[in-house]
């Protein structure tokens, strides 16, 4: 037997609430790798999968939530893994369609695994987390469409969340200026502490305006909010550059028009991490490890345990979570 954070429904509500239950191993789905689950993280999806509509992400109940999970193996039948290989999931709809994180053990497919990288401890690769892949794979599309230190300031937005808080301390590691967009003046002194080199409030970029192009002021771009903020930054980037939306904090709707596309030559980078390749996952990682600064890493760290679960759950849908939950599975 073991712990894990089970979502049950109640059938006569149609709510479903989540608490730490003993299950054995004979609960967990089939799978080719089991997997000894050391930490987990919290992301905004997995805030949905715990709130009592399951957020329109959760199938099939009793569930076990968790989209990201580092840990070692327990047992293979694939070649590729041998138990105490240590090794890292995120994505492909775990903790979603399949049993995820949240549990201290995990049946999962072999594709679904990426190696741990050599530098990085399980704790410190949930710090990182899917929030941490994607900030990495939006930084490495930039760099793939040009983005370099000397063009200019780059933009961060959402940036004292998951991936704004990783975003920005990889930029600022590689000699970037950034720009990082808070609505939470509190969160300056944090931001600033990651890398970031100028503070910009929300309220200067939340707002639609009928000019589709204002000054060229940003050379690159890592947008975790989308909606209006998406569309105003569009007209704000220079000549040829680049914005890799990540999120749609804001919504979804882009109210904006293609003139910056046109004049400008903006590119529009959409950033995915769940169904992203088995290579340019293991790529990214490797890039995580080297220029991820650890001791900015464990600033970002926020620990918890499964019974902290279902508050932290709905803490990150109301914006209220800084940095990085990460979740000790064994605490």
């Amino acid at each position: 037997m073991f712990s894990a954070l089970v979502i049950e429904k109640d059938e006569e509500s149609g709510k479903a609430s989540a608490s730490v239950q003993q299950i054995g191993e004979d609960a967990l789905p089939n799978g080719e790798v089991t997997v000894a689950v050391e930490y987990s993280t919290v992301n905004y999806k997995d805030g949905l999968c715990l709130s009592s509509s399951g957020g329109g992400l959760v199938r099939k109940y009793p569930h076990v939530p968790g989209i990201d999970f580092a840990g070692t193996v327990e047992a293979s039948s694939d070649a590729r893994y041998k138990p105490g290989d240590k090794v890292v999931l995120t994505g492909w709809r775990v903790g979603e369609a399949h049993w995820g994180g949240y549990s201290q053990k995990a049946n999962v497919l072999t594709d679904w695994l990426v190696p741990l990288p050599e530098g990085l401890s399980t704790r410190q690769a949930m710090a990182v987390g899917t929030a941490g892949l994607t900030a990495m794979l939006a930084v490495m599309a930039l760099e793939d469409h040009g983005l370099a230190p000397d063009h200019g300031p780059v933009l961060v937005t959402g940036a004292a969340g998951g991936v704004g808080s990783v975003a920005t301390a990889i930029l600022g590691k590689r000699g970037y200026q950034v720009a990082a967009v808070t609505g939470r003046p509190e969160t300056a002194d944090y931001l600033t502490s990651l890398g970031a080199t100028q503070i910009v409030a929300r309220e200067e970029l939340n707002e639609t305006t009928k000019r589709p192009l204002e000054s060229e002021n940003w050379a690159g771009c890592v947008d975790a909010v989308g909606g209006a903020m998406l569309a105003r930054v569009l007209g704000q980037m220079k000549y040829g550059c680049s914005v890799a939306a990540v999120g749609l904090a804001g919504g979804a709707a882009l109210p904006a028009t293609v003139i910056p596309f046109l004049l400008r030559g903006v590119n529009l980078l959409g950033i995915d991490s769940v169904m992203q390749p088995y290579d340019n996952r293991v790529r990214a990682w490797q890039r995580i490890a080297k220029d991820l600064p650890m001791d900015k890493l464990e600033a970002m760290i926020q620990p918890a345990t499964l019974s902290d679960l279902p508050r932290l759950g709905a803490d990150i849908l109301q914006g209220q979570v800084k940095g990085r939950v990460v979740v000790d599975v064994n605490a």
